[in-house]
């Protein structure tokens, strides 16, 4: 399991590592406004739509239907095809409506400013068909427990728009951010073509190929199957997306305010996301094959004790990097991003929103290990419920506090979300199945732990302040 953890984590490490050096270059390019927003907002929905699948619900509902299945290349064939057919049909309507995609991204920007973010809108929605793509075969290369082309692929993209970047030298910011629309595009093309020879190295490509050849003869063997998906496929999608549905409401309710709000949501998503997706989310997509196939085979107890490892190693890494994220959030930010056109000032508003998502860390990070349960034992309905409640939460606290508060208020509603995702996910898992784990020596430890590492760190943030 730690192999396929780390594996992943090192993955996810070298693609962040290029992302924030592409956030650096894109901060410093276009600072926070009115082109940083534009560009933000036209990659906003295909990136939503890839976390969705990508993280969650496409995955941990094909494993189980695919082992389970006894035409399994017919049945992925079939899977595929259905699938992105609908999403292409989608990108087509986007290009060929893109003032009403950019209106329903952002509705409180004015006129002028959708008419110029509509073109990119269309370029990068090309995005979500290569990316559903790629998820498909990566979600079948898990089966395999290989995880290393998934993990390491995403800073092709990365590096797709870093090269952007560098070509757009010299250019005015409109197109840079057309540059930066096709980077989208082309990182897209190159993470396909990587899985594509994963595929073909680790056999997969027969029972894909053989699946497409005779689907037309069999596809009335497999109805069961694909029905008993489709089912299911979508209370997960719903109970897996919070977070992103949070963050895209959160693009909607900023562009009410002022210019450089989205860009300091995502600016500041971008630092919160790194810790997110280095610990909890690569521990959860090593985890659920094994969880998934456990519970298959009735053998519970072996399944909670991976379930109790895995929770004690998130616990501790996810506390270190809440502590940090809030402690040296403006160290950070200002590490990473004020230089060029990002100033002192977005360095400050950025802040205030960063120290809002970090207080939900250990919340968002843990509800991803404890929905696995849910997920294997095919409780996507309860999981879409929990999905809904914490979706309400967020909207109710967004709208109270974008007032007061800004967009830092925006931030911090969706941690509160979290939160309520979190507890309601510990009570489908069952209240004494979560006491089981936590009552453990370990406890102990994480708490003088976590007072240690303040101390520390506060030390630290004296010491630094001075050259800031």
């Amino acid at each position: 399991m730690f192999k396929a953890i780390f594996t992943n984590s090192f993955g996810i490490l070298v693609s962040r590592i290029l992302g924030f050096f592409r956030d650096l270059l894109t901060a410093s390019v276009l600072g926070a406004n009115i082109y940083s927003d534009i560009f933000f907002i036209a990659f906003k929905l295909p990136n939503l739509f890839r976390r969705i699948f990508a993280e969650g619900a496409f995955t941990q509902v094909f494993i189980p239907a695919f082992a389970k299945s006894k035409h399994k290349g017919v049945f992925s064939a079939n899977i595929f095809i259905v699938f992105l057919s609908i999403i292409f049909f989608l990108t087509l309507l986007v290009n060929l409506l893109p003032s009403l995609a950019t209106q329903a991204i952002a509705v409180g920007l004015d006129k002028k400013t959708i008419e110029l973010a509509a073109p990119f809108v269309a370029i990068n929605f090309w995005y979500l068909p290569l990316i559903f793509a790629v998820t498909f075969l990566s979600t079948m290369l898990q089966y395999k427990h290989h995880f290393a082309t998934s993990a390491f692929s995403t800073a092709l993209l990365n590096l797709s728009l870093i090269l952007a970047l560098y070509f757009s030298q010299d250019k005015t910011q409109g197109e840079i951010v057309y540059y930066l629309s096709w980077g989208v595009v082309v990182g897209g093309i190159l993470q396909l073509f990587v899985h594509i020879l994963a595929i073909y190295k680790y056999g997969l490509s027969k029972i894909l190929l053989g699946g497409f050849k005779y689907l037309r003869v069999k596809s009335k063997i497999i109805k069961k199957d694909t029905s008993n998906f489709t089912k299911q496929f979508f209370p997960a999608m719903w109970g897996n997306s919070t977070a992103q549905v949070s963050a895209f409401l959160d693009t909607f309710l900023a562009s009410f305010l002022v210019t450089g709000s989205i860009s300091y949501l995502y600016y500041a998503n971008r630092i919160f996301q790194l810790p997110l997706a280095l610990f909890a989310i690569a521990t959860a997509v090593a985890l659920f094959p094994r969880v998934a196939r456990y519970i298959k085979n009735k053998d519970e107890a072996k399944a909670k004790e991976f379930m109790s490892k895995a929770f004690w190693f998130l616990a501790f890494l996810l506390t270190a990097s809440t502590i940090g994220g809030i402690v040296l959030a403006k160290e950070i930010t200002w590490l990473l991003f004020e230089r060029g056109a990002f100033t002192s000032a977005d360095t400050a508003n950025t802040t205030a929103v960063l120290q809002m998502y970090m207080i939900g860390l250990i919340p968002f990070g843990l509800q991803k290990l404890f929905v696995l349960w849910l997920f294997a034992k095919e409780m996507q309905g309860k999981a879409a419920v929990i999905a809904t409640y914490s979706l309400a939460t967020y909207i109710v606290i967004a709208l109270s506090l974008i007032s007061p508060m800004g967009v830092s208020g925006l931030a911090l509603a969706s941690t509160v979300g979290g939160f309520v995702s979190f507890s309601l996910t510990i009570r489908a898992f069952g209240i004494q199945n979560f006491l089981n784990i936590v009552r453990c020596k370990y406890a102990l430890y994480l708490v003088i732990g976590a007072v240690l590492f303040t101390g520390l760190l506060l030390v630290f943030k004296e010491f630094i302040g001075a050259y800031i």
